[in-house]
């Protein structure tokens, strides 16, 4: 099975590259990688595989959007991309933040996910409540990633991916960073939550629910023990929630 993506100019794909450059230095100098990551990833993850709406169309954008409670202090991170927004104005939103996504992950020294440009921006939000909540635990996780279409061993490697930054109290009611160097991108994630809690570190709920499930927790496990088998299977589910409802798959 492979994907078969859009057609897109040549011009279009220079502009690609030009913005992944001018977003390198722009997330590095403003120490943004970790809320740029969380709006690409609140951006892609309200896609609904049964009705298809919502997912990576550029929405968040949308004050009514932002406004969703999950999405508390995403308006900052919109605000942040707005400079380099302005110098490729014909690309689309929807490429444009899931390319910031993709270039956190990356300046912060984690693994360097494909990305295809194409998507076309969409105009209608979502509805609130297709986010996950940080209070509960494992079938809510299940749920909520089964609906966008991705798997067990997807929901515990983008856990992962709370390496980077830490949560705001006046935005999410938690307090503190989930690992000692929240602007590296690495396995640390894992090895703490494996360790219990520490002083000054966060776990939610929704972490330590990873440990409790006989399925999450032999990928936690192994992430902890091999940041190669983590930064693979992080890529694959990472491409695949920036890509929801993308692209016609083909059969090969």
């Amino acid at each position: 099975m492979g994907k078969s993506y859009p057609e897109v100019e040549e011009e279009y794909k220079k502009d690609v590259q030009r913005c992944k450059r001018k977003l390198r230095g722009h997330i590095a100098e403003k120490h943004c990688a970790p809320i740029i990551l969380r709006l690409a990833w609140h951006s892609a993850g309200t896609f609904d595989v049964k009705t298809k709406t919502g997912g990576p169309y550029g929405t968040i954008r949308h004050p009514e959007e932002l406004a969703h409670g999950a999405n508390n202090g995403l308006d900052i991170a919109v605000r942040l991309l707005e400079p380099i927004r302005e110098l490729f104005p014909n690309l689309s939103f929807a490429d444009f933040y899931q390319l910031a996504g993709v270039v956190a992950v990356e300046i912060t020294g984690g693994p360097e996910v494909p990305f295809h440009p194409g998507r076309v921006d969409k105009v209608e939000p979502p509805p609130e409540g297709r986010l996950p909540d940080a209070t509960k635990g494992v079938d809510h996780l299940r749920d909520i990633f089964g609906r966008m279409g991705l798997n067990d061993k997807d929901i515990v490697a983008l856990s992962g991916g709370h390496t980077l930054g830490r949560c705001h109290k006046e935005r999410s009611g938690f307090e503190g960073p989930w690992t000692q160097n929240p602007l590296i991108f690495d396995n640390s994630y894992f090895k703490e939550i494996l360790s219990g809690e520490k002083e000054g570190l966060l776990q939610l709920p929704t972490d330590k629910a990873l440990l409790d499930d006989p399925l999450f927790r032999p990928l936690v496990e192994k992430y902890a023990e091999d940041e190669d088998a983590f930064f693979e299977d992080y890529t694959e589910a990472h491409l695949k929630l920036s890509e929801l409802g993308f692209a016609d798959t083909k059969k090969e």
